[in-house]
């Protein structure tokens, strides 16, 4: 079945901050400034408007794509690509903006659909806001290359990346001259640092301050809720090299009070010449069922001539205002689709690795189909990104037939929990590593019901149906413990789900996500 996304873009939405109760104070904002799953942030500052976009990975449509005017409001204004680029397969990661010559640059990490290898592409956009042209890999090298960067020195373009992430050897960041129209690499490439420690290198953000460039990077693992991410710097009187790196590295990283792990970013200099730094981190307890979520912290150059931050060694949620005490922070947004305009709106996700989505609204109601992708039995996922530990979701079901649609916490085809209707049952279903287990079935109350999933820190569900959206019946069973939906590089997002076959769907009135204040 060919692919078919109709009308998916529109509405933008302002995310907001963990705390608002800090965040009205206007004596600063707390972090994440971006809520929910974005890993590796690279911003950029074009006029009076700053521009971000993160890794998508296993979510379309691809990278996410935000503005703000002051670092912590951000408000999503759509996606880099709404279609893969042809070339491209899936893991969509670590895009990289770069504004030049009045033009943006999206650098960015996908496997190359003939072998499954990472390697970097670029895609180009007349101005913010205009669809990015895709003009194909533009770094092909080794048995992977990921995390572009391009720096500008001397009227001279830089590319650098890493380089032999999965050899039996060091990593290196490598780095190539570019062509002035950033579309292709010119001489040989070089290598900047080597991981002699092998602890990990990666992420490298690069800039020149007091006679010396820099390289922020991050060092050893990424992902997961045992991540041990923190973020390292290497200096040198020249761009080639050699570099020395700071022996009091880390400069910046968790195992604080407010995260689990820190790195893999980008800084921006605000128009008084400070620069802040934003990447991402897991933060502590259930905020870590959050995913890798985007930090701002204040990055000085110090004294004794390393980069140090203003808030110090542990990354913090607390931070001073970026503009001044009357700096303010908007509260977390609840979300609601009620399909009653012609396009979705641009929060949605779905599942692109696993199934061909088939998305149509019509007359108030929400049509969801596709075609499954080889060994998927669990159809397609319509799913947004959750902001905060503690949540409900709902819907209603609106037409009657044996496939299985509903509501779904997905971490991927082979983990996630389903409550649905399949015929004229209820049915709540979990799905381990493709082993399924079914852990409630009943007759429906009503041919077209309401369903709810409750969420308690991040992880812990609990089930309602209703005959009329009102008042809600608990199913009897206990709370299903929902952390092995997450994926190595991902979390589990809460969302709708059809799994039939491809001449049918599942139809949907409304989708409501609240969170707990």
């Amino acid at each position: 079945m060919k692919k078919i996304i109709r009308n998916v873009l529109v509405n933008a939405a302002v995310v907001s901050a963990v705390f608002p109760a800090f965040a009205r104070q206007g004596e600063g904002f707390n972090n994440p400034v971006i809520r929910g799953d974005i890993p590796d942030p690279s911003v950029v500052l074009i006029e009076d408007t700053y521009y971000m976009t993160g890794t998508s990975s296993e979510w379309a449509p691809f990278y996410p794509f935000f503005s703000s005017k002051d670092l912590v409001n951000w408000t999503q204004e759509g996606h880099v690509f709404s279609e893969k680029p042809a070339w491209t397969s899936n893991s969509f990661w670590a895009p990289e903006l770069f504004y030049h010559d009045g033009k943006l640059y999206c650098y960015y990490t996908a496997r190359r659909k003939s072998d499954g290898i990472s390697y970097i592409g670029v895609a180009v956009a007349g101005k913010p806001g205009e669809e990015f042209t895709d003009y194909g890999p533009i770094i092909t090298y080794g048995n992977e290359a990921i995390d572009a960067f391009v720096f500008e020195d001397k009227g001279q373009l830089y590319i650098s990346w890493k380089a032999y992430g999965l050899d039996n050897r060091p990593i290196e960041l490598l780095s190539s001259r570019l062509s002035s129209d950033g579309l292709r690499l010119e001489g040989e490439p070089f290598t900047l640092l080597v991981d002699d420690e092998r602890i990990g290198m990666e992420g490298q953000y690069i800039f020149k301050k007091g006679g010396y460039y820099y390289i922020v990077y991050a060092a050893h693992g990424c992902c997961g809720f045992n991540s041990t991410y923190d973020v390292y710097v290497a200096r040198s009187k020249n761009y080639e090299g050699p570099y020395e790196k700071y022996p009091g590295n880390p400069v910046l990283c968790g195992g604080g009070k407010d995260y689990i792990s820190c790195g893999h970013g980008t800084a921006v200099q605000v128009p008084d010449g400070r620069m802040f730094y934003l990447c991402h981190a897991y933060v502590n307890g259930a905020w870590r069922f959050m995913g890798r979520q985007p930090i701002l912290q204040e990055m000085i150059v110090e004294k004794d001539g390393w980069i140090h931050f203003v808030s110090g060694k542990y990354a913090s949620i607390e931070q001073p205002a970026v503009f001044g005490k009357g700096q303010k922070q908007q509260s977390i947004l609840d979300f609601e689709d009620k399909f009653d305009g012609d396009k979705l709106r641009l929060e949605w996700t779905w599942n692109y690795p696993y199934s061909d989505i088939d998305v149509r609204i019509n007359e108030g109601c929400l049509s969801l189909g596709g075609s499954p992708i080889d060994d998927n039995r669990y159809g397609t996922a319509l799913c947004v990104r959750a902001q905060q530990p503690d949540y409900a979701y709902e819907t209603q079901i609106v037409e009657s037939n044996s496939a299985l649609k509903g509501l779904t916490m997905y971490g991927d085809h082979q983990n996630l929990v389903i409550l649905g209707a399949e015929g004229n049952s209820l049915v709540l279903k979990k799905v381990v590593n493709d082993k399924e287990s079914v852990l409630y079935k009943a007759p429906l109350l009503v041919e077209k019901p309401y369903l709810k999933i409750e969420v308690k820190q991040g992880q812990y569900l609990s089930f309602y149906q209703s005959r009329n959206g009102k008042k809600w019946q608990r199913l009897p069973i206990d709370a299903v413990d929902a952390e092995f939906a997450a994926r190595w590089d991902r979390v589990a997002r809460p969302g709708l789900l059809y799994a039939g076959d491809e001449e049918n769907s599942g139809k949907f009135s409304y989708f409501k996500l609240d969170n707990e204040q």
